[in-house]
């Protein structure tokens, strides 16, 4: 389904974004006269500012109680974890330069010295203490606390030394380390404006600048940053447009250097020898969720009805132009401990046991309901598609189209219906399960509760040997799957449009290093 292009934000782009040289080389790996090992590079004679047309507004800029793609786009720039994962899947230094885990349930990291906040204040291991003890108050609300619900003790050994004692062994906790839902801030700044929303202040690479609701956001470099030669790129502005054509439209004109786009739009590109597509399989997938609290869908064969009322293929054609893989919530992506869901009776269309179990379940001739969608133009494309499919047996679903604020609130608060949207399955399936589907999971928002579920999410998490985790997180998908709380959809090839002046970019499923771009 395509957009039409929006005169109005067409006109507004050209107000608010400043022509970029379109001239230089075609996108090379390592920049001539730079070291690809250090980051370093010759001075480019070009403003090394990237400019991204982004498809939403932010919900905010708070790593610990926002989970919003558009957001974790623009603050992943703007915090760190104390480590993270290299392209090839392995737990590297990141704000922890070492670490040591003395026995299974004790952790001590080693911090580097030197960095500092972009308040210039230097972080130190009571950073680290407060950050955690943060996410873990209830009063943060905080959306990973569940990742860290394992610790049991947080101690400061000395400025540069913390200890993590957890309540028994716990096998994603340092995958959980990466997530920047545990990402380092400072007390003060969350004390002096009530939460990190509006003023972001991390110590990551680029600091918040300016940003402009519904029109920008702007990153400038932070040049206190610990990796020497890091970043690259003088600043970050991101542009929020909504419609896919205005995106492809500054593209075209070099008003942008970089966005993502739908499959549906490499034709348009293919003869522009300005622009390469950039493509991966994303770890994402689209779901349809629903709110448990409302009568109809606390029984179970309603939403199965549902389930055998979606042709998922057809998502796959019309939304992705076949560019997309049938899922459940640990995606193809994640191999060994995804279930092949394309395969299960549950996810083929079957209209006449759809009527079958609605009539079963006291609902012979459908009803009405809403689908609320948002933040995403292919979400948005797959409520309609979804709306026409629920037709067949009976369901009458409106479409709500919620802006970002309005689909956080309906997400958080169980205030929808219905809801369409998007996560993503993170690095370790307990993130998949365990966050989304134990009763007392962080972002389990539906009100769904298994009790044999919560019981193979704690074995999970306590599990070291990997054959064993697999499966116990494969028995615990199996069960979700029946009990279908969220109908899982589709996991999308994910398409990076990219101008040729940009250099070093190269995304991934899982690491995606914006430190060494280079505009040529």
């Amino acid at each position: 389904m395509k957009k039409k292009a929006s005169t109005i934000l067409i006109f507004v782009l050209i107000l608010n974004l400043l022509l970029v040289g379109c001239g230089g080389k075609q996108s090379a790996s390592k920049p001539e006269g730079g070291d690809s090992q250090t980051g370093k590079a010759d001075k480019p004679a070009v403003e090394q500012i990237l400019k991204y047309g982004t498809d939403s507004e932010p919900a905010g800029l708070d790593p610990h109680t926002i989970s919003a793609a558009a957001s974790i786009t623009i603050f992943r720039h703007i915090y760190d974890s104390l480590i993270e994962l290299d392209e090839d899947m392995n737990f590297v230094p990141r704000l922890a330069e070492s670490w040591e885990q003395p026995d299974d349930v004790t952790y001590i990291f080693k911090l580097r010295e030197g960095v500092k906040f972009h308040n210039g204040r230097e972080m130190v291991a009571d950073d680290v203490k407060y950050s955690f003890e943060r996410v873990l108050n209830p009063e943060t609300a905080a959306i990973g606390k569940s990742y860290y619900d394992c610790i049991k003790t947080i101690e400061v050994l000395n400025d540069y030394e913390v200890k993590f004692v957890l309540k028994e062994p716990f096998a994603p906790f340092m995958s959980n380390l990466t997530s920047l839902y545990g990402a380092i801030v400072p007390k003060e700044v969350v004390e002096e404006y009530g939460d990190l929303m509006n003023e972001a202040c991390g110590t990551g690479p680029f600091k918040l600048k300016e940003w402009i609701p519904d029109n920008r956001i702007v990153l400038e470099k932070n040049e206190d940053y610990f990796r020497e030669g890091k970043p690259t790129l003088d600043g970050i502005e991101f542009y929020v447009m909504t419609d896919q054509a205005s995106r492809l439209a500054a593209l075209r004109t070099g008003n942008i250097h970089m966005a993502k786009l739908p499959a549906s739009s490499i034709p348009l590109v293919k003869d522009n020898p300005d622009i390469q597509v950039m493509d991966y399989q994303s770890n994402d997938y689209s779901y349809l969720g629903f709110n448990l609290d409302l009568e109809k869908f606390q029984d179970k064969r309603v939403r199965q009805a549902i389930s055998y009322a979606i042709n998922r293929q057809d998502i796959i054609d019309t939304v992705y132009d076949g560019e997309a893989q049938i899922t459940g919530f640990v995606p193809p992506a994640m191999g060994k401990w995804a279930i092949d869901y394309a395969s299960e009776d549950l996810y083929q269309q079957n209209i006449e046991k759809a009527k079958k179990l609605l009539a079963d379940a006291g609902y012979p001739d459908g009803f009405e309901t809403t689908i609320g969608v948002g933040l995403y133009d292919d979400i948005r494309d797959t409520g309609e598609v979804l709306q026409k499919q629920l037709e067949a047996i009976g369901i009458k679903a409106e479409i709500q189209n919620l802006e970002s604020g309005q689909y956080i609130d309906a997400w958080s608060n169980r205030t929808h219906e219905m809801l369409a949207g998007r996560n993503g399955a993170g690095t370790d399936p307990n993130r998949a399960v365990g966050f989304f589907f134990s009763t007392n999971g962080s972002a389990n928002v539906w009100g769904y509760s298994n009790p044999e579920v919560d019981k193979l999410v704690e074995l999970g998490k306590a599990t070291v040997d990997e054959k064993e985790r697999e499966k116990v997180y494969k028995e615990a998908q199996q069960l979700v799957l029946d009990d279908c709380p969220n109908l899982f959809l589709v996991s999308p090839m994910e398409y990076f449009f990219v101008r040729k002046e940009v250099s070093n970019f190269e995304p991934s499923t899982f690491y995606t290093d914006y430190l060494n771009i280079v505009i040529e």
